[in-house]
């Protein structure tokens, strides 16, 4: 049996900041941008090498702007990653890991699961980064 998580939905006050922050500071690819008059609209992106989007717009949830929280996108490197983002005028959070506590930086082993940043949308939906199958540059 395969279950492929295909589709989020995030609820948003305004859709156009909404799909302004996540093309122009995330690089998230737009796939789809439908109107169907006042009462729906829907706007389906995708991150970067996901096979799962999001999708926000009019008339497609009840839930409250912002109340998402935590959704994870996995990288394989963190600082990169982090540091890509920020160039793009993204606000996201100082590279941790944990080690007796949370620790600055990337975990030093590069542990698969270990590095975090998280960054919120401009509704207060949030986004955890984390690190998996990291690969430096000189193991190549």
């Amino acid at each position: 049996m395969e279950l492929k998580l295909e589709l989020v939905l995030l609820p948003v006050a305004d859709v156009d900041r909404a799909k302004a922050f996540y093309a122009d500071k995330c690089g998230f690819a737009v796939h789809v941008d439908h109107r169907a008059g006042e009462s729906f609209r829907v706007v389906q992106m995708d991150p970067p090498g996901s096979a799962c989007s999001i999708s926000f717009g009019v008339g497609i949830t009840d839930a409250e702007p912002g109340t998402v929280k935590g959704l994870h996108l996995v990288v394989d490197d963190i600082a990169a990653v982090r540091e890509s983002l920020a160039a793009k005028g993204l606000e996201v959070s100082e590279v941790r890991h944990m080690k007796d506590g949370w620790q600055p930086g990337a975990d030093p082993d590069h542990a698969d699961y270990n590095s975090f940043a998280d960054f919120a949308d401009p509704d207060g939906n949030t986004w955890v980064l984390q690190e998996k199958g990291y690969q430096s540059s000189s193991a190549e």
